[in-house]
């Protein structure tokens, strides 16, 4: 658990969100009451209440506090809902998400990262969080439908096999893939499922680890 010594860290954090326009209290308040430090590598611990994305282990990252605060804030996560994640990695994202909703599943590629996750959801006493190893652009289809999903890792398209298991009027984050002049880029979009389908709002540029198809090896 965090000490008393990073109480200063974590207030100019939250102040420099709000700053940035997340204005939504309860988000603020689960980022305030998850301990960062306890996410990042040890190497790292002395930048963990930066407003920076950080190495974790097997080549992916550790967001941004902003991009965390700002895709819980457009989920618009109450807590009767049961929420579906697509990479765990650190688990900072399902543990702030595990605050305001009723139940979070989590799928994670590569075990490593989500036996580190458990661990730290123990260590927090999260007990609505269920989590597995598998393949997240399948979903968790014996779960749905859920009332949000979320996605920290960019998909090449929009992800249908995901939304086809939102609730109508079920809203999913998700970073999506776009050409950018002659290289490409990323677009956080916002998708809300319809009795037709679903609508789509661009958010803003975000830059993810890829969403690989397939759980890994062993990692």
């Amino acid at each position: 658990m965090h000490g008393d010594g990073n109480q200063p860290r974590l207030i100019q954090l939250i102040m420099a969100l709000r700053r940035q326009g997340i204005t939504d209290g309860r988000v603020l308040s689960a980022i305030e009451r998850i301990p960062r430090d306890l996410f990042v590598e040890r190497a790292f611990e002395g930048q963990a209440y930066d407003d920076n994305a950080l190495p974790i282990e097997c080549g992916q990252t550790i967001s941004q506090p902003y991009i965390v605060a700002f895709m819980t804030m457009k989920l618009e996560v109450t807590d009767r809902m049961k929420v579906l994640e697509i990479g765990t990695g650190s688990g900072y994202q399902a543990a702030v998400l595990a605050l305001l909703c009723r139940r979070l599943y989590t799928i994670e590629r590569y075990r490593t990262l989500l036996k580190a996750a458990e661990s730290r959801f123990e260590t927090l006493q999260l007990t609505n969080i269920t989590s597995m190893v598998a393949d997240g652009a399948l979903g968790w289809p014996e779960q749905a439908p859920f009332d949000r999903i979320i996605v920290t890792a960019a998909a090449p398209d929009i992800p249908l096999t995901l939304v086809n298991q939102l609730k109508v009027g079920g809203i999913a984050i998700v970073p999506i893939d776009v050409p950018v002049g002659e290289g490409s880029g990323q677009i956080l979009t916002k998708l809300t499922k319809t009795d037709a389908g679903y609508t789509r709002e661009d958010l803003l540029p975000v830059r993810f680890v890829p969403l690989v198809e397939g759980a890994a090896r062993e990692m």
